[in-house]
């Protein structure tokens, strides 16, 4: 204990001593030249698309790389004004929970699809560790298409980790927690007798990106961290970090620390699969929403499901088996061969590299330390390859490059360190500015990663900014990793607070079947309105159906009377553009949900419950040709009860 409390205080001093001091030269620290390697001429494109997690944002972001460049923010797990998400009658569906309507997560890992264990730029995946759910982000529209909600599940941290053919997006969860089919109702403190760890697998249709909860493999209560899937020689399996092993509910940073080793939890999925074919699993009573979003209807629809199938690793033998690893691991990550897999204990100052090779070995020769929770611990020897010694302070995560190197982020000595995978020595180190989380090289999690560049993703950047009061930038640095030795090229802001990355090259992405319009002749929402004659507004007792158009440069219908107090007016507004780029908006005062903005060819809706009589203007709110401030109307409101004719008109002057 004493010496655990050593390791502890130093490790906090440690912190201290790394984030309250500039480094010296921190101005100086990119050189002109290399500089000048971030720099995209006006009208070149980047190199890559960054997809960052937006952390407490609940949003993703994309990012060019190596400007450093914000494209977009994705609005997934969170509302988001600008784009009307989570505000449109059409959206609201896709942040329904069996909670009700969450307009807020935490999205901390992003996951690009795969093909052979390489990118195909088809989709993007993204976790909500708050109430445990996965997105699917649609890369032909840059929208998210796809939610569903993780049951028997708490803080969804580990996850989305997907497959080598994306088969699977794969989820564990943080905290243990009863099953959902079991009483909650019990003592905290019988954590050891009552809490589960339950892993997630979410099949991926390879053609339409479709997610269904095909199983979940039930654990001891423990807590998972970060995962990888096998590759190449170890396709099959997935590779889980594991904390909390001495199953504490309280002051886990003392008592989630005691032991000397935690573990890597190796699942071998295909075994998993024999065993759902002959009828081994369990289908329980749970609630799970699952929403989707349909391109032909521009809506959301949301349902809810009430069963899931589950196997239980204790009892189904060859599914699970632990491995230790020094305590409290972060990353877990595999190498483009499938053979190496690197635990990043965060309280340890080595690094330890497994062989899949040797746990095949191991497995087949029962070499055992014993058993957690009824699964089988695998001797620390029998699996080891061996160990990066010395490589820095509170190692958190690994990517690798295409030339046999590792890069692994020490958050508490802030820097990235470079080593061989096969000698396991250290090459190289960089200092990051300050206390880097995670990293990226671009298909750095693949069997081809594209390398080139890695990116660190910081938690602080005390003093590297201007101030912007209390709460700092979070930020990232663009390294060059083409040399022997590491080169930081450009520091840029980021939206906080970033937690993982992913990067795929250019021409994958954008060459890959992007959507630029919503054809008119294909829109079939309910109640779209395909011309300018078209345009009507329908009364149905309380509520108000208004068909409106937008097209530059105005709205029509623009003059719409006989609107009462209370009446649920739905305004169905469709752009009838059919030019790239040219979104219109829509917002009306006193409305409390937020804008519109409706892509070419699209129909989005907005509700509105006027509260008082009077004449209430609308417009565009997104910029669109020099007329843009002339697309303007008016909503005149009268008292609840009264009989002034529903009236509508665009260009007409004549008295109603």
């Amino acid at each position: 204990m004493k010496t655990m409390n050593k390791l502890m205080i130093l490790l906090a001093v440690g912190s201290l001593v790394v984030v309250s001091c500039k480094p010296k030269g921190t101005k100086q620290a990119v050189s002109g030249d290399a500089a000048s390697q971030a720099y995209i001429a006006p009208g070149e494109y980047d190199e890559f698309y960054n997809f960052v997690s937006g952390g407490f944002s609940g949003q993703m972001s994309v990012y060019g790389l190596p400007s450093g460049r914000l494209f977009r923010v994705i609005p997934v797990f969170s509302v988001d004004p600008e784009k009307g998400w989570g505000y449109s009658e059409e959206t609201k569906p896709m942040l329904m929970t069996s909670h009700g309507f969450v307009p807020w997560d935490d999205l901390h890992h992003v996951e690009m699809s795969q093909t052979n264990g390489e990118q195909n730029g088809k989709w993007v995946f993204g976790n909500a560790n708050n109430t445990p759910r996965v997105a699917r982000i649609d890369l032909k529209t840059f929208r998210t298409a796809e939610i569903i909600e993780l049951p028997n599940s708490a803080g969804n941290h580990s996850s989305p980790f997907g497959t080598e053919n994306t088969e699977y997006v794969v989820a564990g969860t943080r905290f243990s927690v009863p099953g959902d089919n079991q009483n909650g109702d019990v003592p905290i403190s019988t954590y050891k007798e009552n809490f589960k760890g339950h892993i997630s697998f979410i099949s991926v249709d390879q053609e339409t990106g479709h997610m269904n909860l095909a199983f979940q493999i039930r654990t001891p209560g423990i807590n998972f961290d970060l995962a990888r899937c096998g590759r190449a020689k170890s396709h099959g399996w997935m590779f889980f970090s594991c904390y909390n092993t001495e199953q504490a509910n309280t002051l886990l940073e003392v008592n989630a620390s005691q032991k000397d080793k935690d573990f890597i939890m190796a699942v071998n999925w295909k075994k998993a699969e024999e065993y759902i074919k002959a009828g081994e699993g369990e289908k329980l009573p749970v609630k799970y929403a699952h929403n989707t979003w349909d391109e032909a209807t521009h809506t959301g629809t949301h349902t809810i499901k009430n069963e899931v199938l589950v196997l239980d690793a204790a009892k189904l033998k060859g599914i699970c088996y632990f491995i230790p690893c020094p305590k409290s691991p972060h990353g877990c990550d595999v190498d483009p061969t499938g053979e190496y897999i690197v635990g990043s204990g965060k309280l340890a100052a080595l690094l330890p590299v497994f062989s899949f090779d040797k746990i095949i070995k191991a497995i087949e020769n029962k070499e055992y330390d014993g058993d957690y929770g009824g699964i089988p611990v695998i001797k620390y020897e029998a699996a080891l390859y061996g160990e990066v010694v010395k490589p820095g302070l509170g190692p958190l995560h690994t990517e690798f490059d295409a030339n046999g190197f590792a890069y692994t982020s020490m958050f508490v000595s802030s820097e990235i360190v470079k080593w061989n995978v096969k000698d396991l020595k250290v090459v190289d180190r960089v200092p990051t500015y300050y206390s880097i989380g995670h990293l990226c090289v671009p298909g750095g999690n693949t069997r081809k990663p594209w390398g080139k560049y890695v990116i660190a993703y910081n938690k602080i950047t005390k003093d590297r900014y201007l101030p912007t009061g209390p709460e700092l930038t979070q930020s990232a640095q663009l390294f060059d990793i083409t040399g022997e030795k590491m080169k930081l090229v450009l520091d840029y802001p980021t939206i906080g607070e970033p937690h993982y990355a992913q990067a795929a090259p250019t021409d994958l992405i954008k060459n890959n079947g992007q959507l630029k319009i919503f054809k008119i002749e294909e829109n079939k929402h309910p109640y779209v309105t395909k011309s300018e004659a078209e345009a009507k507004v329908v009364r149905e007792g309380n509520k108000v159906h208004v068909y409106m158009i937008t097209i530059r440069s105005h709205l029509t219908p623009d003059n719409i009377e006989g609107i009462k107090v209370g009446d649920e007016v739905y305004f169905h507004i469709t752009n009838l553009e059919q030019d790239w780029d040219v979104p219109h908006g829509f917002a009306i005062k006193g409305a409390n949900t937020a804008e519109l903005l409706i892509m070419p060819g699209e129909t989005t809706t907005l509700k509105w419950v006027p509260d008082r009589v009077g004449i209430f203007p609308f417009y565009c709110t997104d910029f669109c040709s020099a007329l843009h401030q002339e697309m303007q109307g008016y909503v005149r409101v009268s008292p609840a009860g009264s009989n002034v004719k529903l009236y509508y008109h665009t260009g007409e002057t004549v008295t109603p």
